[in-house]
Parts: structure tokens; C-alpha cells; sequence
């Protein structure tokens, strides 16, 4: 038991890099998989190829080649970072197509008709499915988005395995 007690300010500092990442990385990939979630359910044909193309590919890679992508590949490409914010690009590249897919099970899930209403008010694309469709998925996306950030919290000790002092590692 002392040991633990002897090593706390380690524990400490790795927990709260833990938290850094997951703040980091979650804010981001909710912002960046909305963005994701609404091209997918645009009404322009680019835009849903490019999310579609952009959640297959990254949902189906694996998250160590993402980190190996980010720390190891862009350097010698010469975009150079500090392993703390490759783990947050990776982290987030990674899990936007996760919450895009979840927010876009809500937007299909929220009824045709209630669109269908706000169009012939006269609202764009972009008021429909801020004001009306977005508000109403939202609250039926909580749970597999907790889910989600459940899963990242567990990813974020892949990043010690690339140099990041993390909630494993101790000295």
C-alpha cells in the first residue's frame, strides 16, 4: 500500500493527463462529427460523399495505425507536433465518425413530418435541421454518445504506448 501512497503525485498527474485528453479529444470530435453528421444528411451529393467516405474509412481503421499516422507519418511529412497533441488529432480523427454516426441516427430518427413542417414555413436546409431536427436527436442520442465517450476514455491509454504520460504509465 505504500507504494501506491509513495507514487501518488505520478497516479495524479497521469489521471489528469487522462482527463486532458478526454476533455480535449471529446469536445472535438463532438463538434467535428456534428459537422460530419449534417454533411451526411445533406441535401448536396458532394457533401454526403465526403462524410461518408471520411466515417468509413476512419471507423473501419484501426486506432494504433491512427496514432502511428499522427506521430510517426506527419513528421516525416514535416508537420511537426508534440506527442500531447498527435494523441488529441488521433484521439479525435478517430472518434468523430462515431459521433457522427450516432447524431445521425438521431437526425433519422426524429420524424419526416417535422422537416417536412419546417420547410413549408419557408426555412433553408440549415434552420430545419439546426432549430428543429438537431434540438429533438439530440435527446435521443445521449446514450449511444455516453457510449461513445465511454470508449474514447478507454482509447486514451493507447496513447501511452506513444509517449504520452497517461493514467497507466508510472516512472
Amino acid at each position: 500500500m505504500h507504494v501506491v501512497f509513495d507514487n501518488f503525485g505520478l497516479f495524479w498527474l497521469g489521471f489528469v493527463s487522462t482527463l486532458h485528453l478526454l476533455t480535449v479529444s471529446g469536445v472535438g470530435a463532438l463538434v467535428l462529427g456534428t459537422v460530419m453528421a449534417s454533411l451526411r444528411v445533406s441535401p448536396f451529393g458532394s457533401f454526403r460523399a465526403f462524410s461518408a467516405t471520411y466515417t468509413e474509412i476512419l471507423r473501419n481503421t484501426p486506432l494504433t495505425l491512427v496514432f502511428f499516422f499522427c506521430v510517426f507519418v506527419l513528421p516525416k511529412l514535416g508537420v511537426i507536433l508534440d506527442f500531447q497533441f498527435s494523441a488529441i488529432i488521433a484521439l479525435t480523427a478517430y472518434t468523430t465518425p462515431f459521433v457522427a454516426e450516432a447524431l445521425r441516427s438521431g437526425i433519422n430518427g426524429v420524424p419526416v413530418g417535422q422537416a417536412e413542417a419546417a420547410r413549408s414555413i419557408g426555412l433553408r436546409f440549415d434552420q430545419v435541421l439546426t432549430l428543429i431536427v438537431l434540438p429533438q436527436a439530440v435527446r435521443m442520442v445521449i446514450p449511444p454518445l455516453i457510449n461513445v465517450l465511454i470508449a474514447l476514455t478507454k482509447n486514451t491509454s493507447v496513447a501511452g504506448g506513444f509517449f504520452v504520460f497517461e493514467l497507466f504509465s508510472f516512472g
